[in-house]
This record gives structure tokens, C-alpha cells and sequence, in this order.
């Protein structure tokens, strides 16, 4: 017998038997059994000791073990039964391999009924047991069982479950009961209790399982009870954090993110928690990236109590308090790392007492124990979030501050992102309003409305429109849309509509126009690409030049929502427009389309997301815009809103929207006089005359002698270096008079400055000088030189 163990090698038959089939051991319990003294086997095949002489018919097992009944001779003679278990011991080391069989010699050995050994298993055993009858009224429990449910054995004898506890919960156990007692089967049945009173929970596993005589009648019931309490708060805790990653940071709204890490700790980790954020230093900058200094300006940004309203908070949601070096807040921020305390140590009281108000709540309610966590992410101190406890009698344990911990870690990565969207959406923003225009320019031409909605939860794209008034008192009109969101695409926005400004101003067609601004795209694309920017530059657009004189709009567009317009007495529609290619693509031919608008006729230009939506298809979007364009309204600042209500969800639109509204004015003949300029020189003088007349009947006299001088100087140049037939055309508004000389000729005159002795090229200088502005633009049968004279006002 070993002196560390108290093992009888004699009560077990042990024998070895190697690969070849020898005999290599054979110990004291073998001899027992079999009378076959060491040195009479040992070396000898085993198969001699099998029964009946036959030692070649038994192979050697397969697998790694084998059991069964053989018949072995005994020493004396005889012959013995012997169950046996052998186990494969394989090669190791060098080692040949072998099969150990065993076979116990005492198994059998008669047991008194008062043996502890086998009351043991019932009284001793550290599992809790009950056994019931068949009448399920309990007959023994153990030590184990009488700790659980606090009563003797002999008290409780002969009771119900339900009646033992007293719980309405055991009604259920004592069914589950019930089910095996009548079906024979087991059952395994989780209960999660109250203890304590303070709000913990005890989860026991009771393995119920029928206890049968020899017939295999069912006599009772036993039940074994595991307590797997660490278990299942383990499970609550994996539970909290996966709970934690799917609800906190659905948005990136900082204020709604530390509203979702409140909500997720209540109540499943704290009674009241509230998350107090730092304000960057600068506006728009960054958190702190070490200790903050005292005392800490922290912002309410979010709390949520057990009890309706949180009347445990101090501060509001906005509010910002200043929190000395005393309070949990600033204690957790300048150590780093999360601070506990509790009534039970009295520095709970000390840790508050720099606050009257919040003592006061502590005495009001009861709160015995605070946590504070710093939130931080990414380097940078984000803020605190301070959890505390007053219905719950437990305090805070380390697993709680494991638990917190990794619930705000997640939460600071979330409320980081939302941090950096909005610093990157509002700068966007601020970029994106700055390059779109501040107010619409008055015209004799249109009267425009219009309206810019950044996207809801989306970053900033660039979404834009302008009204560009033109020479002869034409007006442009343009929508656009650049591809992506953020700052690159305002940026790129404001490139676009400043390009389009610069095309419209030198009074190129429509088409000609998105051609030249096709090319702009197409080498923002390349610039792109060069530095490593990620997609291609992408844009829509849509261009329209009114003509109040003739009454007729042209336009073109590429890729972009073709526009409604709205006829005085007509229901809406939409304007048959070319299909043009996006911007950027680069080659392709635009088209445009020319059409006749009466006057008071309302354009409605729009981008895709006001039409577009994930909720309904493009053509239930066109629909619901012609029935808010439908009613007539003389304010086109309140059909806007009404386009925008009908069209985009309460919450916003997922896309920019850019909106504007144009109703068509018509300058009355009145206001329009044309001559047919004759190809000599010598009748320039009677066109003067004619001209001087016509502002006498306009009560415009007080411009004759400018009008005279330019139109003397523009009817000259004409007649000298252009082709005819020559037009002379005036046009005038409340405060401005236009002149206009119109040619078969291409060939545009430049501006130059004569030297002294030079006897020409002082003209167009003359008319610069004396104009507010001038310039030239083609037309399909060749070009027009215009000036613009501004009229004194009434008050001059």
C-alpha cells in the first residue's frame, strides 16, 4: 500500500499482457483470483490460462478498450468467470505496446444497511437532494438541502414543496413534479428567486428524476438541486454588453448616443445614471487628451432614473455645472480610471459633501453607492458617467465595474463617431451655405422662391441652385446635384455653381454650357484620382435661360430630374426634356429644348431627394409634387413649404433637397423699341434723333445724352466691321435702360486702351466708361453688343 494513498492493491486483479500476447505483469490481486503465483505466469503467453485449451482462438481487441466475460483456469484446477476491463496502453517511447486488464474482487461484498458509506450519498453529499413518494410529499432531504431551504429534516417530513415554501413559484415545481412522477421520465426545470431583499437573484437548476424499486415501479421522486447563480450574472453580464452594442449608437447624435448608454445600465446595472460630457476647449475641436483642469465644466448630456422623470437629477439635459476636485466626477477624470464609493465606507457622504443639493438627494432617496467611469475613446477624455443605487440594497462589486467599464467603452467609441459627424456636418454645413446664395436677385423676368434642406441623418451633399440674371433682361435658372456627401462634395459644389456663374456670364447656350462644365467635372475627376481621392467627381445639373421679352425658356440638362412647370389655369406637368448624360462622363452631346411660357408661368427645379425616397418609388414622388404645386398661391415662399411638408418625412429627407421656384414675368412691348439699322453711315445721325424721341415718350429724357453717345458709338462699329442686316434694339425696366446692336457677324470687339496720338479705339472704352456694364453675346445667326445704363431713381 503507497503511504501517500490509502489504496489495497489486493482488492483489484491487474494483469499486463504486451503486443506478442506474454504475460509481462501480474500483481497480488491476480494471484488472488486465479492461484497463480508471479513466477509461474509471468513470461508466459496469456492465452494458457483461457479455459478449455484453446490459446490460439482469441485475437487481440480492436480500439483503445474492451470488456467482457471470459473463463480462465484456475491453479487449483478449476475454472473461473471473470469479467474483465482492458485497457490499450500503445507504444511510447520505445516503449512496446500492451493491454492492462483489471477485474475488482470486491464489488460484490455484502453491505450493512447502516453502513455510512452508503448513507453518504444522501446525507453528506454536497449537492443539495430531496427524494419525494408518491404522494410528492418529501421523505428525505440532506445537509445540503436543509441549508437551502433553512429546516431540519424532521421539521419538514412529510410535507408538500408548496408548502415548505411558501413561494408561488413551487406551484409550478411541484407540477414539473407531478410529470415525472407519471410519466417516468426526467426533468430539468431552472428557477430564478429573489434573496435578500435588495434585489439579487439566486438561479437554481433542480434535476428531477423518478426513483424506481427492482420492478422498475415508480415509487418517488428525486431532485438534486445546483445553484448556477455565478453562472447565470455572468450570462446577464455577456448579455448587458451584447445588449449594449446593438442599442447604444444607432444614430450619430452624441446626445442620443449617451441617452442609449443610460437607458441600456437602467436598471440592469444602476438605479439612476447620468452621462456628463466635456466641452472642447474650441469650437469645433477637440476633447481633452489628458486630465482636465479644475474645476470640470461638464454638460448634462443625458440621465435616466428607475422612477419616472428622474427626480434624482440635479442638473438638465444642456445644463452645465462646474464640478470641484471633491465630486465623483472630477475625481474619476483626473485618476483615469473608475471610482467607487458607498455609505458603507463613509466616503460617500465626503466625496458629496461639496454639494448641498446633491447631499440632500442622497438623503431623500436613499442612494447608498456611486460608480464613476470616465468616457474615454481614441486617446481623448469624453466625458463621465456616474451610476448610482438607492432601490437596490447591494453595492457595487468588481464584476460591476467590469460591466460598466465595457459597456461605456462602447459606448465612448459611439458617442466619439457621433462627435467627429456633427464637427464634420456642421462644418460642411456652414461650407455648404456659404457658396450656395444668400438671397435671390430681383428680376424684371421671374419671380423666384427657394429652399435648402440638408440631409436628416446623412452627411451634407452638394445640392445647389442659383438664379444668374443675363444681358437683355434674361434670366438663367440652374439646379445641381454633385455625388457623395461631406466636405469634398460642398467643395466641389461651390467649384460647379462658380464655374457656371463664369459660363453664364460670357451668355452661352444651355448646352454649350453643361459641355463646358462636363469638361470641369471630368478634370476634377482626374485631380481627384491623382491624389488618391476615393470614387470619381459626379454631378447632375439642370440650366434654363428665360427670356421675358419673347416669352421663351430654353433648357438642358444632364442626368438630372427633368422640371415641372406650371401654366396660369393649368394643372402641373413635367417639361419634356432631352436625356442628357451625368456630368463627368465626359464626350457625350448635350441637347437642349425651346418652348413658349405664358406669363405667370411657375418652373419648379428640384434634385432627386426631393422626389426620391426608400418609402415610395420616383412616380409617387412626381405625383404627390404636382398636387402640391396645384393649388394657385401668390406666394412662392408658401408653395415651397407646402412642397416640402407634402414630400419629406417629419424626421427630414435621407438625401439633400434643393427647391427652387420661378413664376415668369413678360416685359409689355411698351417697353421695348427696334430699329433696322440701313448700312450707311450718314443716317447714323436720324437713328440718334429716333432714339432721343422714344426716351422722351418713356420719360426717360434725363439718359439722352449717354444713350445717344453709346448708341452712336455701337451703331458705328456695327455698320463699319460687322455684317448686316443690322438691329438696334432698347429695352427698359424701373432703373435700367439696354441698349442692344445685333449683326450677322461672329467676330467679337475686345476693349483696348489707345495711346495718345491714336485716332481710334477710344469707343468701346467711351461706352465702358459710361455704362454700368457691357458685353457681347452669339446668337445662332451671329452676335449682339449690349450696354446697360442705369436710370436715375425718382428720388434723384
Amino acid at each position: 500500500m503507497s503511504p501517500e494513498y490509502p489504496f489495497d492493491e489486493g482488492a483489484t486483479a491487474r494483469a499486463v499482457v504486451d503486443d506478442d500476447g506474454v504475460l509481462v505483469e501480474w500483481n497480488a490481486g491476480a494471484r488472488r483470483l486465479l492461484g497463480w503465483p508471479a513466477a509461474e505466469v509471468v513470461g508466459r503467453p496469456a492465452a494458457e490460462l483461457l479455459a478449455g485449451g484453446d490459446h490460439g482462438g482469441h485475437d487481440a481487441p480492436e480500439g483503445l478498450r474492451w470488456d467482457g466475460v471470459l473463463t480462465l483456469r484456475h491453479h487449483n484446477g478449476g475454472t473461473v468467470s471473470v469479467w474483465l476491463l482492458a485497457h490499450r496502453r500503445p507504444p511510447e517511447n520505445g516503449t512496446p505496446g500492451s493491454w492492462i486488464l483489471l477485474t475488482p474482487l470486491e464489488g460484490d461484498a455484502p453491505r450493512s444497511p447502516d453502513d455510512p458509506l452508503d448513507t453518504a450519498a444522501l446525507v453528506q453529499s454536497p449537492c443539495a437532494l430531496a427524494i419525494y413518494d408518491d404522494r410528492l410529499r418529501l421523505r428525505r432531504i440532506n445537509a445540503a438541502m436543509e441549508e437551502i431551504i433553512g429546516l431540519p429534516e424532521e421539521r419538514v417530513r412529510g410535507l408538500r414543496l408548496p408548502e415548505m415554501s411558501g413561494r408561488p413559484q413551487t406551484a409550478d415545481s411541484e407540477r414539473h413534479l407531478h410529470r415525472v412522477l407519471t410519466t417516468g421520465r426526467g426533468h430539468d426545470v431552472r428557477t430564478y428567486l429573489e434573496v435578500g431583499g435588495d434585489g439579487g437573484v439566486a438561479a437554481w437548476l433542480a434535476r428531477m428524476a423518478p426513483v424506481r424499486d427492482e420492478t422498475g415501479r415508480v415509487l418517488g421522486v428525486s431532485v438534486t438541486v445546483h445553484d448556477f447563480t455565478e453562472q447565470h450574472l455572468a450570462r446577464e453580464r455577456l448579455q448587458l454588453v451584447n445588449e449594449a452594442s446593438v442599442r447604444i449608437g444607432t444614430t450619430l447624435e452624441v446626445t442620443r448616443t449617451a441617452q442609449e448608454l443610460a437607458d441600456v445600465c437602467v436598471p440592469a446595472l444602476a438605479d439612476f445614471v447620468s452621462v456628463d460630457l466635456l466641452d472642447p476647449a474650441e469650437p469645433g475641436g477637440d476633447p481633452f487628451n489628458g486630465p482636465p483642469t479644475l474645476p470640470v465644466h461638464l454638460r448634462r448630456a443625458a440621465h435616466r432614473s428607475i422612477n419616472p422623470g428622474s427626480p434624482e437629477a440635479v442638473a438638465k439635459p444642456g445644463q452645465v455645472d462646474l464640478y470641484p476636485a471633491s465630486s465623483p466626477q472630477a475625481d474619476s477624470l483626473l485618476v483615469g480610471h473608475t471610482i467607487v464609493a458607498s455609505t458603507d465606507t463613509d466616503d460617500l457622504s465626503e466625496w458629496l459633501s461639496w454639494d448641498k443639493a446633491r447631499a440632500q438627494r442622497i438623503k431623500e432617496y436613499g442612494i447608498h453607492s456611486t460608480m464613476s467611469v470616465p468616457i474615454r475613446a481614441r486617446g481623448l477624455t469624453l466625458g463621465v458617467a456616474v451610476l448610482t443605487r438607492f432601490r437596490r440594497l447591494d453595492t457595487f462589486t468588481p464584476d460591476d465595474v467590469l460591466l460598466a467599464e465595457e459597456v461605456t467603452a462602447r459606448a465612448a467609441v459611439c458617442i466619439d463617431n457621433a462627435r467627429r459627424y456633427s464637427r464634420e456636418r456642421e462644418t460642411a454645413l456652414a461650407l455648404q451655405r456659404s457658396l450656395l446664395p444668400r438671397s435671390l436677385p430681383r428680376t424684371a423676368a421671374v419671380e423666384a422662391a427657394s429652399r435648402y434642406l440638408p440631409a436628416a441623418r446623412a452627411g451634407v451633399g452638394g445640392d445647389w441652385f442659383d438664379v444668374i440674371p443675363l444681358s437683355g433682361m434674361r434670366v438663367a435658372m440652374v439646379v445641381g446635384d454633385v455625388i457623395g456627401q461631406g466636405i469634398q462634395a460642398s467643395a466641389t459644389m461651390g467649384r460647379l455653381r462658380t464655374a457656371v456663374r463664369t459660363l453664364a456670364d460670357i451668355d452661352l447656350a444651355p448646352d454649350e454650357l453643361l459641355t463646358h462644365l462636363d469638361d470641369l467635372v471630368v478634370r476634377l475627376s482626374e485631380e481627384a484620382g491623382n491624389e488618391g481621392s476615393p470614387g470619381e467627381v459626379g454631378a447632375t445639373c439642370l440650366y434654363a435661360v428665360y427670356d421675358p421679352i419673347s416669352r421663351r425658356c430654353t433648357l438642358a440638362g444632364a442626368g438630372h430630374p427633368a422640371p415641372l412647370m406650371t401654366r396660369p389655369g393649368s394643372r402641373p406637368e413635367q417639361i419634356e426634356l432631352p436625356a442628357g448624360p451625368a456630368l463627368g462622363l465626359g464626350g457625350l452631346p448635350f441637347e437642349s429644348t425651346e418652348f413658349e411660357l405664358p406669363e405667370g408661368t411657375v418652373l419648379a427645379l428640384f434634385t432627386d431627394g426631393l422626389v426620391e425616397s426608400r418609402e415610395r418609388d420616383v412616380d409617387a414622388g412626381h405625383d404627390l409634387l404636382r398636387a402640391a404645386l396645384a393649388p394657385p398661391s401668390d406666394s412662392l415662399d408658401e408653395t415651397c413649404d407646402r412642397v416640402l411638408h407634402a414630400l419629406l418625412p417629419p424626421g427630414g429627407s435621407a438625401d439633400d433637397v434643393a427647391l427652387l421656384l420661378a413664376r415668369t414675368r413678360g416685359l409689355p412691348p411698351s417697353q421695348v423699341a427696334t430699329w433696322d439699322i440701313p448700312a450707311d453711315p450718314a443716317l447714323v445721325s436720324p437713328i440718334r434723333r429716333q432714339v432721343v424721341e422714344q426716351l422722351g415718350r418713356w420719360s426717360l429724357s434725363a439718359a439722352s445724352f449717354t444713350a445717344e453717345l453709346v448708341v452712336s458709338e455701337l451703331v458705328t462699329n456695327a455698320i463699319r466691321y460687322g455684317s448686316h442686316p443690322i438691329r438696334l434694339r432698347l429695352i427698359h425696366d424701373a432703373d435700367t435702360l439696354i441698349c442692344e446692336v445685333s449683326d450677322t457677324s461672329h467676330t467679337a470687339p475686345h476693349l483696348r486702351r489707345a495711346k495718345t496720338w491714336d485716332e481710334g479705339g477710344r469707343g468701346l472704352l467711351l461706352v465702358a466708361q459710361l455704362t454700368e456694364r457691357w458685353g457681347s453675346r452669339h446668337t445662332p445667326d451671329g452676335k449682339t453688343i449690349w450696354a446697360e445704363i442705369a436710370l436715375p431713381s425718382d428720388e434723384e
